[in-house]
């Protein structure tokens, strides 16, 4: 019998071969002509569990597209439990005439294998099954107890996941939660993300005259909607990047000494970070590292403004009405619900007269932090180093997962961020990509990670 190392590596050929059959299921949450083939992949993943040795696997459903479930509970009493979390589902493959190959025609080119879902999340999926398998064939048991559930609603948001693991509390119960979503800092440097921030979106709409104006006939006697909002977003933020919204930064989680120095730590450059996005600055909060204000400072953004005339030529007019949708990015110990009612305070403040304003909350979302020496970040590290020879670093990212928030509050389980998806590789974008390198090295980290948490 090989070793568990040696199984990996005489089956990449098959591993492949299947992540292929996988990828050529268009299986696209948001359509609902694509319902069907939601739920041949989701057949598809239960299949594959039950042919790696998972047990007592199932297609559950929910009010949207079913999650799968699968387990494998013989290692022992005083074994801890892992629960893995993916998902089957992909984004619109949109605009489709900028893609190379077919987005459900996976294409190797190179290390790399092209196709809508290849690491997003199709290929860190899949990775993970065959790390699974990889102990089952070499061992006949795994070295913990093992829960797998795979949703289909991921890129929409999980609109029926949270409500699923409150149903499902017993079923899904587990000291660790592992996903594979997340990229690493670059090529050949591996890394583990412990943070994510939160998100508070919101809309403002600003309503002046009762009816659009002759700019010539009203201007200097009628408030202007779209200068009003404009001289309130102008309010937001000082000439040093800090937010101006009252109690904005009340509760924020100061970043710690040994996070600055694992962000010291990362092969981060400046030049070509500008280079890269063909930009001569990097304006922010003052006294941070750039590093510093994407993952770890909470930031204001407006996503989107409109109103009046916009088409080609001149039109003379004085609009009735202006809006903007604003985000901000939250850290731990933030929350969206404070920080809406603090936004629509302060913008009720900063209202001139002659104009209405409503403040819409439209989507939220809480930011996570995993312990940096939990037993599973430390099984993670271990494993990262054996596979790739050198220390992984430690990130966090600026943007957001909810579900590592959920896990947190409704299963009492920390989240190891374990990915091995590339800066480059277009998620959500055309030609999306999953290095084939990684992919394998993923699979040998998964095995790895496991055998590490006993």
């Amino acid at each position: 019998m090989p070793n568990i190392l040696e199984f990996i590596d005489a089956n990449k050929s098959r591993y492949e071969e299947e992540l292929k059959e996988f990828l050529r299921i268009p299986s696209i949450s948001t359509s609902p002509e694509h319902k069907g083939e939601m739920l041949r992949c989701a057949e598809w993943v239960s299949s594959e569990m039950k042919k790696i040795g998972l047990q007592n696997v199932k297609v559950m459903p929910t009010a949207g597209h079913p999650v799968v479930y699968g387990e494998r509970l013989d290692a022992g009493k005083s074994a801890p439990t892992v629960l893995f979390y993916g998902h089957y589902d992909v984004q619109p493959v949109d605009p489709l005439n900028l893609w190379t190959n077919p987005p459900f025609e996976p294409t190797i080119v190179g290390e790399n294998i092209y196709a809508r879902g290849s690491v997003d999340d199709k290929g860190q999926v899949l990775m993970q099954l065959k790390a699974i398998e990889a102990h089952l064939r070499t061992a006949s048991t795994m070295p913990v107890d093992v829960k797998v559930i795979i949703e289909g609603e991921e890129e929409i948001g999980s609109p029926n996941l949270d409500k699923f693991l409150e149903e499902h509390k017993d079923l899904l119960s587990c000291d660790t939660v592992l996903i594979s979503d997340t990229p690493m800092f670059g090529y050949d440097q591996p890394s583990l993300c412990y943070g994510l921030r939160g998100l508070c979106y919101m809309q403002v709409d600003v309503t002046g005259p009762n009816r659009d104006l002759h700019s010539g006939f009203f201007g200097g006697a009628v408030e202007n909607p779209i200068n009003a909002l404009a001289v309130m977003i102008s309010k937001l933020k000082d000439e040093k990047g800090r937010i101006l919204i009252d109690g904005f930064y009340d509760n924020v989680q100061p970043i710690s000494e040994l996070e600055k120095k694992e962000f010291a730590r990362l092969p981060f450059n400046r030049t070509d970070f500008m280079k890269d996005l063909q930009t001569d600055a990097t304006p922010g909060e003052a006294g941070y590292s750039e590093l510093e204000r994407m993952w770890a400072r909470p930031t204001l953004d407006c996503n989107g403004i409109w109103g009046g005339f916009t088409g080609e030529g001149a039109k003379t007019v004085l609009p009735s009405k202006a809006s903007a949708k604003i985000s901000m990015r939250l850290v731990p110990n933030q929350t969206p619900d404070e920080i809406a009612q603090k936004f629509e305070a302060f913008f009720n403040k900063i209202k001139p007269a002659g104009v209405t304003i409503t403040v819409t909350d439209l989507h939220g979302g809480m930011p996570a932090m995993t312990p940096i020496d939990s037993a599973g970040m430390n099984a993670a590290r271990k494993a990262l180093k054996e596979v790739f020879g050198k220390e992984p670093f430690l990130t966090r990212e600026g943007g957001s997962i909810p579900i590592v928030n959920s896990f947190s509050k409704i299963l009492g389980a920390p989240t190891v961020l374990m990915g091995f998806g590339l800066p480059d590789q277009n998620a959500h974008s055309p030609n999306e990509k999953m290095n084939l390198k990684n992919f394998h090295r993923g699979v040998k980290c998964g095995a790895l990670f496991y055998s590490n948490l006993v």
